[in-house]
């Protein structure tokens, strides 16, 4: 490995002036404010779940936004994942050996609150850009160069993020496995005994509709770096897109689908999260009516009637269980969205969820259709 990723800072999206992305992400998801940016056309928004940081840069500017990359794309998405690395300059010569590029060299940055080095470094993951951010010893809320906000304690909803899933095109995910492992030091993680690195593991939706082949990477467990699943799609009998294709073609290439949030209580917080007015994804009708899901449910120590009405899906066995929730999408084009995940010792991603969540888009998309 080149630059071995220690810790997730942030995940950074570049929207146009006057999007609603950070105002939905506290009113809806009860982020909270952290520290802002004004500068060169840019301004710059961290805002705060637990140890979740999403980075709000909104507009354009004639430089490049700090701590990251003007992706200069055609809608809006999630464009820039933020590691903690040990050495900066040290990784930055390193993947410049291996002819990675970097449009941003290493640069730092100081305030009163200390001082931080980062640099910039292209993906082969479609306009994901990657930044290596070296901070220790520095004592402000953010990073330098933000302006502080007032801290306000939110609802707790979010504690972490859990994963991060990109959308990749058919045949990549092996190309990418091996980059994101010599450069940041992802190793495969099998969702599946016996898994081959090169074949994923493989989810029929069932009926001839395809599926979808999903590759987990992690880093070693003393870091925390959530997990990284790179998603492709399996061709189906008909020729209608599935929601990755769907999501390659409206955000016009490969990229950052959704991120998993890690939640306490996924009960409360969906349920706080409707109230607030965030659309979550229906599972289909027929998902809870599955020979027995119910007795699955209250295995879990959950009641039915609590879980259907959020469209929470709950999957496992034994004494091991997941449960997922999705959000409709962020943006109006209808690509990046979010998941609120709740784990109770399982540590998969839920293959008969995935299933559900397969359906459920395919039939919001056949709805959005003949409306």
């Amino acid at each position: 490995m080149t630059a071995p990723a220690r810790r997730l800072c942030h995940i950074a999206f570049h929207v146009p002036a006057g999007q609603p992305l950070a105002r939905d992400l506290h009113r809806l998801f009860g982020f909270q404010p952290l520290a802002v940016r004004e500068a060169g056309g840019w301004r710059q928004l961290a805002l705060r779940s637990g140890d979740a940081v999403f980075l709000v840069n909104e507009g354009t500017g004639p430089q490049e936004p700090l701590y990251s990359l003007d992706p200069h794309h055609s809608v809006p998405s999630a464009t820039n994942l933020c590691f903690d690395v040990e050495d900066v300059d040290g990784a930055a010569r390193a993947l410049a050996a291996r002819g990675c590029i970097m449009p941003v060299p290493p640069t730092r940055v100081r305030d009163a609150q200390g001082t931080a080095t980062y640099t910039v470094l292209s993906s082969p993951a479609g306009n994901l850009s990657l930044t290596l951010l070296q901070r220790a010893g520095y004592r402000g809320s953010f990073l330098p160069g933000f302006r502080p906000l007032p801290c306000t304690p939110g609802p707790g909803w979010v504690s972490h993020v859990d994963h991060l899933t990109l959308a990749c095109t058919s045949g990549s995910s092996p190309m990418l496995m091996r980059w994101f492992h010599d450069c940041l030091g992802f190793h495969h993680l099998p969702l599946s005994p016996g898994e081959d690195p090169e074949v994923g593991l493989k989810v029929a939706a069932g009926s001839g509709r395809g599926g979808l082949r999903l590759t987990a990477l992690q880093t070693p467990p003393n870091n925390t770096v959530p997990t990284l699943v790179l998603a492709e799609s399996l061709p189906g009998l008909d020729s209608k897109q599935d929601q990755v294709e769907q999501f390659l073609t409206r955000h016009g290439g490969p990229g950052l689908q959704h991120v998993g949030l890690y939640t306490p209580n996924i009960i409360d917080a969906s349920v706080g999260m409707a109230k607030a007015g965030c659309r979550l994804l229906t599972p289909p009708e027929a998902y809870y009516q599955q020979p027995g899901k119910e007795e699955q449910i209250l295995a879990a120590g959950h009641k039915p009637g609590l879980l259907e009405p959020q469209g929470i899906l709950l999957d496992g066995d034994k004494d091991e269980f997941l449960l997922q929730v999705f959000t409709k999408s962020l943006f109006a084009e209808d690509t990046f969205f979010l998941e609120l995940i709740q784990r109770q010792g399982a540590t998969g991603f839920g293959q008969n969820n995935i299933r559900a969540l397969w359906q459920s888009v395919q039939e919001e998309a056949a709805r959005a259709q003949g409306a």
